[in-house]
């Protein structure tokens, strides 16, 4: 995958976006602010630390690593990878 297409997808508003998936978006919602994660950028990134894989955390909008116990923030729909500013899992 190419640096440009990575920086679209972690750059781009989910809203605008266009994938093969269907539309599941409910016209009658308000559009969320929180991002979502590209299926493929989550296929891609890994946890900084012991360079093994997340996973997206819908509810509170981070990217998980199990084996770190490290939860990463998503901001403004870019991922923030840095263990200083992830919050440590029980």
């Amino acid at each position: 995958m190419a640096l440009y297409e990575i920086n679209r997808l972690i750059l781009t508003p989910p809203h605008t976006i266009r994938t093969s998936m269907p539309n599941t978006h409910n016209s009658s919602e308000p559009h969320s602010l929180k991002a979502r994660i590209d299926p493929k950028m989550l296929g891609i990134l890994v946890c900084p630390k012991t360079r093994g894989p997340l996973t997206y955390d819908k509810a509170t909008n981070e990217l998980i690593s199990k084996k770190a116990k490290l939860a990463y923030p998503i901001r403004d729909g870019v991922p923030i990878l840095l263990e200083s500013a992830a919050k440590t899992l029980d």
